[in-house]
């Protein structure tokens, strides 16, 4: 029996239009010609990275940088899936090991590193950060390094999950997730050119925008990824899988509890966005506005690039973006997939 199911369209009235970044070929092409020099993957898994476009997700991320800023942003999104895909295969101690690596690298981005390191800090012209913070005010460079460590630890925490066979509940992967999907430092390279005081970026209301913006997104790219992870019985962190579980549900009902909590994530995040956003003076009210809009096209950006990407639904994403019906997939052996970059599947 094929079991098909739907996926609701939750940016259906989401007030950010997509927005592409006017310098996305540029700064994508110097991005993922640095990239492929740390030489992470087979030549078939590299193909199957280049596929996914992170640096068009970027360019819908951040449509208003300059072609320098952009580029740092590029970056990032490559060396977040490279620790993904990596720590994907890592046992806690594994991951832990390239958390370290990573955060030192952050902090002392002037230090040259040792020849026998992790590839993210050993390749040539592999110091991302030393070349952002040229272009990254204080602030932000504060702000990114604060909010890094807690993503980096969150995957070491999913890792040790995945070694202990741990499920998580819904409250856990809200809580789990929310630090290592890696939005609180995407969102601090919205501040790259600004200078926002701790009492503004801290404030309660603009903090709980952040958590809202981070759950949507978490949702939106659980709905697309969920049937390519498990197929490939790596959905032990998507929430449809917990939900199915936790619930005692089918893929329908959970679909139809993201569409309805997501709808509440959504009036939540409107009603600050248009009644209760602080007021400190210019020149700051201006940037925590153009800040606040950056979270805003963050979640648009997201859930526009699950469909254009090829990661998910190969080359009909405008298909199912437009139809919103899934086949659901066989499952796979996981012996013979590998590296989850290298494995096609027929949607």
């Amino acid at each position: 029996m094929t079991i098909r199911f739907y996926m609701p369209d939750t940016l259906e009235n989401w007030k950010w239009p997509r927005h592409l970044n006017p310098h996305h070929v540029q700064a994508n092409e110097a991005s993922s010609a640095w990239f492929k020099g740390f030489k992470a993957f087979s030549p078939k898994a590299q193909e199957a990275f280049d596929r996914c476009e992170l640096g068009l997700f970027t360019s819908l991320a951040y449509p208003l940088y300059d072609e320098e800023r952009l580029r740092s942003c590029c970056d990032l999104m490559n060396l977040y899936f490279l620790f993904d895909e990596y720590s994907d295969l890592a046992s806690e101690d594994e991951a832990q090991l390239m958390a370290n690596i990573i955060m030192d690298a952050l902090r002392n981005p002037h230090t040259p590193r040792p020849k026998d390191e992790w590839m993210v800090v050993r390749s040539p012209d592999s110091k991302f950060w030393e070349r952002a913070i040229k272009t990254a005010s204080l602030p932000s460079q504060k702000r990114f390094i604060e909010t890094f460590e807690p993503y980096v630890q969150g995957v070491v925490r999913q890792a040790a999950d995945r070694d202990n066979g741990h499920n998580l509940t819904i409250q856990e992967y809200f809580e789990v997730r929310r630090d290592d999907i890696g939005t609180m430092p995407a969102f601090a390279m919205l501040e790259l050119e600004m200078n926002l005081p701790d009492d503004a970026i801290h404030h309660p209301a603009i903090e709980e925008l952040s958590v809202l913006a981070t759950d949507m997104i978490l949702l939106d790219n659980d709905i697309v990824s969920y049937n390519k992870e498990q197929a490939r019985a790596n959905d032990s962190c998507n929430i449809i899988t917990i939900l199915m579980h936790q619930n005692e549900v089918d893929i329908q009902g959970a679909m139809d509890w993201i569409y309805e909590h997501r709808k509440e994530l959504e009036r939540k995040f409107m009603d600050i966005y248009e009644n209760k956003i602080p007021k400190f003076g210019e020149p700051v009210d201006k940037q925590l506005a153009q800040y606040v809009d950056g979270l805003g096209n963050w979640v648009r950006a997201n859930g526009q690039w699950g469909f254009e990407t090829e990661r998910y639904f190969g080359k009909r994403g405008a298909e199912f973006q437009k139809t919103r019906w899934v086949k659901l997939l066989p499952k796979r052996d996981p012996d013979e997939i590998g590296h989850q970059l290298v494995d096609e599947l027929e949607l």
